[in-house]
């Protein structure tokens, strides 16, 4: 995967507060849903479910359970799992 691009996800994560939950929140689980993150995180699971559609959108993660409207668990994609890597330390 090309550097530029794992800098560009960097970037981006970093500029709006709730991308940067979720990273701290996968760096710690393998597995995530909306309610969870947002109950650790202490925010609202509208906020929190709007960031993991971004992360979706940029295959950052995918969903494991796509068939269900509500209780959808997230996990880390390659790419995701290589901008963890970069951030790891660094910024989480």
């Amino acid at each position: 995967m090309k550097e530029d691009l794992i800098d560009e996800h960097v970037r981006w994560i970093l500029s709006i507060d709730r991308r940067l939950i979720l990273m701290e929140y996968f760096k710690k689980n393998a597995i995530a849903k909306a309610s969870d993150i947002a109950h650790d995180a202490q925010r609202s699971t509208q906020n929190i479910s709007r960031a993991l559609k971004e992360f979706e959108e940029r295959e950052l993660i995918e969903c494991l359970t796509p068939s269900k409207s509500t209780w959808k668990k997230f996990i880390l994609t390659d790419t995701g799992k290589a901008v963890m890597e970069k951030m790891d330390g660094k910024f989480i």
